[in-house]
């Protein structure tokens, strides 16, 4: 229920706060007051869309925030999906900047407008004179018939398995979709992969053929170069190994005037023999360098094919070619076992939508059995309000598949009088008959489930004298399970509230400002007595209030 209403530059409002009670709440006042103010800054928290020329201040921001008492509606799994601290007295906050710039918090956490909305839903019903038409919605009438039938959890497991079963038939249609252009497109991802798998790449391969052509092509420099060097080594009249013989050989004559020499020829004896070693090498590598203009012609046409796979692949290494052979692969083993993949699901899909037409099944069973009920109720309502000959029908008819909803469509059929053809409500009743009769079923749905808190926006509207009295009756017994605020312009009404709230304006001060206060007895017998003969009631007015107000 909604505790507490703090209110901060909205419309004629600068500040204000109320504070509701259980039960029935009124709220009173001249035309023009301010009542639809408060209920318009209240549908801020509720997720509505602001607009910052409303505010009383176009220099401040506008803050709205609500205290909500949710202990015991079946709120926590909410908090939960929603990654939001669960508390018994919860506060929904609205801060609206005056470049129109909005930020909506849930126990001081930062939540988008779409989350207030929907936790708004759950915890006021807002209904005015204007939203009748809601009547004739028919999501709107099967949640009527719903709610009396008393089956939140199946069809809570209904929903949930719809879901998946709609993503699933989502998934198999895209793996058709694929399957098909994968069929398609088979011979075309098997002529590459053969062409590939026939290259017999592998990784490495292109920088080894690469450095061997590069080898042959210069093979004639390569040796002619080879044979320069050992000549000059090893093999000249002056080679440096000649000539570092003919050192070693001096330093070895020398070395008994000085031992430390010994060590300079043991040093140059290992440089001669490293020597012999690096021109032995040398003159193999000649040997085996050869011009080989089959193998260049091998190696060129090999790198050919190499050069023209990753040009017609926009590729630059073999490693790309193999990593694309491996994928064109995973491509045809997806045709090939695409057919099995789209059967296993298409069978799994054929026992979700077994399961789910035996839960629609019985949702269907609950709702044929509430359907005599709401007929009943609802039209016993409506006597009560002066209504005695109108009459009710619900159709419930198949639909042609599975929805959100299970397999029934609904359709409400109404009549005010007697001896009128049953039609859709919006075509046979007046305002005043469309606002009993929401009433009616409003009254019907709070009976059957855990609605915190309930307001009616002047839905008296067309009606007066003892059906005024009754409809009242009616609020108040709807008050006995919830918290319901009325704003009305109806004494009648008035009368049977609990707490009574009375607006006005304030024009005392520069600006006129929308003010709020809650009567004591007194002052309710007074404003009372104003709506029943006007602003200066006589004691026959007061005396009328009085008595209207008796227990």
């Amino acid at each position: 229920m909604l505790q507490k209403l703090s209110i901060s530059n909205y419309a004629l409002i600068d500040t204000l706060e109320i504070s509701f009670d259980k039960g029935l709440n009124i709220l009173t006042g001249e035309t023009g007051a301010g009542k639809s103010i408060i209920l318009g800054a209240l549908s801020l928290i509720l997720g509505q869309r602001a607009e910052s020329r409303y505010f009383f201040n176009q220099q401040k921001k506008c803050v709205i925030e609500g205290t909500f008492k949710i202990a015991g509606f079946h709120l926590k799994t909410f908090f939960e999906d929603n990654d939001l601290d669960y508390e018994a007295e919860t506060v929904l906050r609205r801060e609206i900047s005056a470049d129109g710039k909005s930020r909506s918090f849930v126990n001081d956490t930062p939540v988008n407008l779409n989350s207030l909305k929907l936790l708004g839903e759950k915890l006021i019903d807002i209904h005015s004179q204007h939203a009748t038409m809601e009547i004739n919605d028919p999501e709107f009438q099967l949640l009527v018939v719903d709610s009396v039938a008393k089956h939140p959890d199946l069809l809570n497991e209904y929903q949930t398995k719809f879901r998946a079963y709609k993503k699933s038939t989502a998934k198999l249609q895209q793996l058709i979709g694929e399957s098909d252009k994968a069929k398609a497109d088979l011979d075309y991802y098997q002529f590459q992969y053969d062409e590939l798998e026939k290259a017999g790449l592998s990784a490495d391969e292109q920088e080894q053929l690469e450095q061997e052509l590069y080898a042959l092509t210069n093979a004639e420099e390569i040796k002619r170069n080879l044979i320069g060097a050992n000549y000059l080594m090893q093999e000249g009249e002056v080679s440096a190994l000649l000539q570092l013989r003919e050192a070693d050989q001096q330093l070895i004559s020398l070395s008994k005037f000085n031992p430390a020499i010994d060590e300079l020829h043991e040093r140059l004896n290992s440089a001669i023999i490293e020597l012999k070693d690096i021109a032995a090498e040398i003159e193999n590598l000649e040997q085996r360098t050869h011009t080989d203009e089959p193998r260049a012609a091998e190696v060129n046409t090999r790198l050919s094919i190499i050069y023209n796979l990753q040009k017609k692949h926009r590729v630059n290494t073999n490693a790309e070619l193999l990593a694309l052979q491996d994928e064109l692969s995973e491509k045809i083993r997806q045709v090939v076992f695409g057919d099995e993949m789209i059967e296993k699901l298409q069978q799994q899909l054929n026992a979700d939508k077994k399961e789910l037409e035996d839960l629609a099944g019985q949702l269907s069973a609950n709702r044929s059995k509430a359907i005599p009920v709401i007929e009943a109720q609802v039209l016993q309502t409506l006597a009560e309000m002066g209504m005695n000959n109108s009459a009710l029908k619900v159709e419930a008819m198949p639909a042609t598949e599975l929805t959100r909803t299970g397999t029934d469509l609904v359709r409400f059929l109404f009549s005010a009088n007697k001896g009128h053809a049953l039609a859709e409500m919006s075509k046979v009743a007046s305002g005043g008959e469309l606002s009993r009769l929401m009433l009616s079923i409003k009254s019907l749905i709070a009976k059957n489930t855990a609605l915190p808190t309930i307001i009616f926006d002047e839905i008296d509207t067309g009606v007066s004298g003892e059906v005024a009295n009754k409809v009242g009756q009616i609020m108040e017994q709807l008050a006995d399970n919830l918290q319901v605020i009325t704003i009305t312009h109806l004494p009648q009404i008035a009368s049977k509230g609990q707490s009574h709230y009375f607006v006005y304006k304030d024009d005392e001060a520069d600006t006129t400002r929308t003010r709020i206060k809650q009567l004591d007895n007194n002052e309710r017998i007074l404003e009372i007595a104003k709506m029943l003969s006007g602003d200066k009631p006589g004691e026959s007015a007061l005396q009328n209030a009085r008595e209207l107000l008796a227990p």
